[in-house]
């Protein structure tokens, strides 16, 4: 589990702006850029281009 100390000082790569857990807390969302970012092996991985969009990862 990522720490909130971590989760605190990491910024979305896109728009530098906060991200926030998802509501099973298996991303990371940013709300300005409707991405999330996938959360592997409590590892974030932020990278845009494997970011997937808001919409689609909550289905």
């Amino acid at each position: 589990m990522i720490s909130q100390h971590l989760l605190n000082i990491l910024a979305c790569p896109q728009c530098k702006g906060p991200v926030h857990f998802t509501e099973t807390k298996d991303g990371l969302a940013c709300p300005a850029c409707q991405l999330v970012y996938e959360i592997r092996d409590d590892i974030p991985i932020m990278l845009i281009e494997e970011a997937k969009p808001l919409r689609q990862a909550a289905m």
